[in-house]
Parts: C-alpha cells; sequence; structure tokens
C-alpha cells in the first residue's frame, strides 16, 4: 500500500500535510476520481473490507465502491497523512419509507483538524457534499449549488440539505442521514456490509450502479440508463437539468470505461429493479 500511488490515483498534487487545506483538497480530489459504485456485487464477486484488498481494487485496478470501501480506504489515506480520524456510523434516511436504515448502515469520518471536528464522506453518492463540513456549526454551509446544516438532538446529530432549486432562508431541509461520534472499528460495518450486498431492500443490491460528480453537475449510470445531471448556472434561475440515455447491454462496458474510467474483469449484469421497503423502521 504506497501512500503516493494512492495520490496519483486521485490527483492530488501538493504538499502533503495534515493541514485543514490538504483535508479539503484530497476530499475533493478523492470524489472526483473515484466513482462511487457497486459493480463488483452485479459480476460475481463479493465485497471484503480488509485494507489491502481495498487498496488493490480502489488503487491498483483504478474502481471505486460504495461507502465502507471509499470511505474505510480513505481513512487510511488520512491517517498516513497524520491526520486524527475517527470511523462514525451513520443511518441513511430511506426515500421510500421516509425512515432511517440500521445502524452501521453507513461509514463516515470525523477528522480533527486542530482541535476542531470535520464530517468527511466520500462515499455517499448524490447528495453528497464536496469538502468536508464542520462540525462545529450549526450554521448552513453552502458548497456552490448546495447547503448543508447540522441539527442536533442530544447526542444525535441530524445531517440536512437545500438542494439546487430550494436554497434560501424558506427553504424546506432534507435530511440526509443521522449519526453520534461514537468510534467505531471497521469489523464493525462487516454486517451491514454483507446486507448490502444481499437484502432485496437495498439499493446496492436491487440495482447495478455507477455515479461520479463532474465539475457541472454528475453523470449516473444505473441497468440499462446513463443519466446526466446538469446544475444551474450561478444567478441565471435556470433549473436543474437531467436527461436520460437507454443503453444496450453492449454499450454498457464502452460507457463504464469510458464515462467512469472503469474496466470490469468479469461479465456484468445489469439489474434495476424495485427496492423492497424494510421490514423494521427506524
Amino acid at each position: 500500500m504506497d501512500l503516493q500511488r494512492y495520490l496519483r490515483r486521485i490527483g492530488f498534487v501538493g504538499p502533503a500535510e495534515p493541514s485543514l487545506e490538504v483535508l479539503r483538497s484530497v476530499h475533493t480530489c478523492h470524489l472526483l476520481s473515484v466513482p462511487f459504485e457497486n459493480l463488483t456485487v452485479h459480476s460475481g464477486g463479493r465485497v471484503r473490507l480488509q485494507l489491502p484488498q481495498l487498496y488493490e481494487k480502489i488503487v491498483v485496478q483504478r474502481r471505486g465502491g460504495f461507502c465502507f470501501e471509499n470511505n474505510g480506504l480513505f481513512s487510511w489515506l488520512l491517517s498516513q497523512l497524520g491526520f486524527q480520524v475517527t470511523l462514525i456510523s451513520g443511518q441513511v434516511r430511506n426515500a421510500i419509507t421516509g425512515r432511517y436504515g440500521p445502524p452501521s448502515d453507513h461509514l463516515i469520518l470525523m477528522v480533527t483538524v486542530q482541535g476542531r471536528r470535520w464530517l468527511a464522506d466520500v462515499g455517499f453518492g448524490a447528495p453528497g457534499f464536496w469538502t468536508p463540513l464542520s462540525l462545529e456549526s450549526s450554521s448552513p454551509q453552502e458548497q456552490g449549488h448546495r447547503v448543508y446544516r447540522f441539527r442536533k438532538e442530544q447526542d444525535l446529530y441530524f445531517l440536512e440539505w437545500q438542494n439546487e432549486e430550494n436554497r434560501g432562508a424558506d427553504g424546506d431541509w432534507a435530511e440526509i442521514y443521522k449519526f453520534t461520534l461514537t468510534p467505531r472499528k471497521m469489523e464493525d460495518f462487516s454486517e451491514m456490509c454483507w446486507y448490502h450486498q444481499s437484502s432485496p431492500c437495498s439499493i446496492f443490491f436491487c440495482k447495478s450502479l455507477c455515479t461520479l460528480p463532474t465539475p457541472g453537475g454528475r453523470l449516473t449510470y444505473i441497468g440499462h440508463r446513463l443519466i446526466t445531471t446538469t446544475f444551474p448556472n450561478e444567478g441565471t434561475g435556470s433549473v436543474l437539468e437531467t436527461t436520460t440515455r437507454a443503453l444496450k447491454d453492449e454499450e454498457i462496458p464502452v460507457v463504464l470505461e469510458e464515462k467512469f474510467g472503469i474496466v470490469l474483469t468479469s461479465p456484468l449484469i445489469p439489474k434495476d429493479e424495485e427496492i423492497t421497503p424494510p421490514p423494521v423502521m427506524y
């Protein structure tokens, strides 16, 4: 596991020191370079959480992964750079039920820089944030076309956001996930990692997907679709634009390589099924 090779993989150039500027830079570089994807699940493989295997997949094979993989390996990178990193557990709000996933549903990172705590997450997809968010503030934190904030209830934090078309003092806030700052270990996420690969209640089992933010929007592959999202131009009043292109089986490997830089070593079985609402609500 070579630190410099990892930095080259994400396109980071500059002094690698444990500063807030470097944290923000490597976070953004990782998001723009490493796709959020679950293609291993749909090409005959199984996701495992040992760091050497994650390094081989993401850095050497130039693949991506979901939260346990991307954030798990990113925590190693930050530690090697000298940051104080704590793994914490999140529960993602279910878009179908409006309730939350089970404990250890999502792996996120708390990074402490000069005594201040930041939330880092390079393993969420949309509507993820580009640079770490300050855990020391409950005020809105603006990032480009989106605004985020933390709402706290005792020891529980709720991450909320306003989207590109709903920003402003009167805009509605939507919950993304909730979490506590209790430290976790990688093995604490093993059960949920398997759940997301095997349960019809998980999007990762029901849909083959890959997504990557771009400077002007986002590219997303799901099943037999390629979805291009374009953010509105600042100050124009235009709305978010989304276009969808239908894909044939033989087009999918080409799209994955050309748009996401992914070359699979096993045939992909495209999947885009309805997600079953989970029987247990949180």
